[in-house]
């Protein structure tokens, strides 16, 4: 995919766009809880893909933590610069961002975790199953589904730490690309 961008082909973006779209969406949505401030985030995101096709390194991340992390830094960006204007309450502005920022920290945990933890998380946040259930419907033992949902939960509570600086919203200004 990040080839056939590299050599500009719509076809590509499509593609991208149709898988991704929704998610960037919804991520913008979360964090601005304004739906035309989402449709602006996931155009800039996108056009940021389009522009920047080499700024993804897949030895770093999957191609859509990447692209869930550029659509939290715009969209965060987007919230403090609404806030900053004094249409809302800064206090509120930053707490939302906080909120917004570990959203999307447990999203990438629970995306990037083992599959055999992350079934036994959903089993049992989505099923609503103990531990002892969730064995059953896992095949394993109990124990084994205790450990799984006890390491998933771990890895979960870091998404509650705090965060380092922020992230510098995306760079509008033209590149390689558009001098094409």
């Amino acid at each position: 995919m990040q080839q056939r961008l590299a050599r500009g082909e719509e076809a590509a973006l499509g593609e991208l766009y149709d898988r991704y779209a929704s998610l960037v969406h919804s991520l913008a949505h979360r964090v601005t809880a304004d739906d035309e401030a989402a449709d602006q985030i996931t155009r800039e995101v996108f056009g940021y893909i389009w522009e920047n096709p080499d700024a993804y390194d897949p030895r770093h991340s999957t191609l859509r933590s990447w692209i869930a992390r550029l659509t939290q830094r715009q969209a965060v960006h987007r919230l403090r610069q609404y806030g900053s204007r004094g249409a809302c309450d800064p206090a509120v502005v930053e707490a939302r961002v906080r909120e917004a920022n570990t959203a999307a920290r447990a999203d990438f945990i629970v995306t990037s975790m083992p599959a055999p933890l992350r079934a036994a998380l959903e089993l049992a946040y989505r099923e609503r199953l103990d531990y002892r259930a969730a064995a059953a419907g896992l095949g394993v033992s109990a124990d084994e589904a205790r450990r799984r949902m006890r390491l998933g939960l771990q890895m979960l509570s870091t998404a509650m730490e705090p965060d380092g600086q922020p992230d510098p919203p995306l760079d509008p200004s033209p590149s390689s690309r558009s001098a094409r």
